[in-house]
């Protein structure tokens, strides 16, 4: 089950704090709870993803998305990501999560978060392709940006993002279409 409760927490606590640049970095505290864990005792990786929205919506409202997306009736969706795990959360251990919007092309805005621990040891990373939604489907960042009344230019895209966008391109769509046809897979890897 999503957790309401925990969100509106976040809401809460951050509905005071200053607003942030559309590049701005949002600072969330966060612990494990049992509830998170997996048969392993650590925080489970479809749980981090959970974490990750209750520091992102946060991070909507500080830059003034959320206003928007209300008053246009719009909403955000994420429409890929890509995490790279590295350190283990156990049950009880708190996290400071860090996010921020990355950049953005035609269609979709780039963000993202990572979880460190007490020790400033990084757990865990995700980048995001996010979208905006309306009636008539995905609305340009450029005209969410023109009802958030900035006029910024999109920073340099980092090489690594437009990496994982070419190869995330590369990638077959709707996927197992070989092994749904009675055709064996081909294994790549090799």
């Amino acid at each position: 089950m999503y957790p309401f409760i925990r969100m509106t927490k976040e809401m809460i606590k951050h509905r005071n704090a200053p607003p942030l640049p559309l590049l701005g970095t949002h600072v969330s505290q966060h612990i494990c709870w049992p509830w998170d864990i997996d048969m392993w005792m650590e925080l489970n990786n479809g749980r981090t993803l959970t974490l990750y929205d209750l520091a992102r919506i946060p991070l909507a409202q500080r830059t003034g998305l959320v206003k928007v997306l209300r008053d246009n009736r719009w909403g955000l969706t994420m429409a890929g990501a890509s995490v790279r795990y590295r350190a283990r959360v156990r049950a009880f251990q708190r996290i400071e999560t860090h996010s921020r919007a990355v950049c953005w092309d035609e269609r979709f805005l780039y963000l993202e978060q990572a979880m460190f621990d007490r020790k400033g040891t990084c757990c865990n990373h995700i980048l995001y392709r996010s979208a905006v939604t309306g009636k008539g489907g995905i609305i340009p960042p450029s005209a969410v940006l023109a009802a958030m009344g900035l006029k910024e230019t999109c920073p340099p895209m980092p090489e690594w993002v437009a990496a994982w966008i070419a190869a995330d391109a590369l990638r077959p769509w709707p996927p197992m279409q070989d092994a749904m046809q009675g055709t064996p897979a081909q294994d790549t890897l090799a």
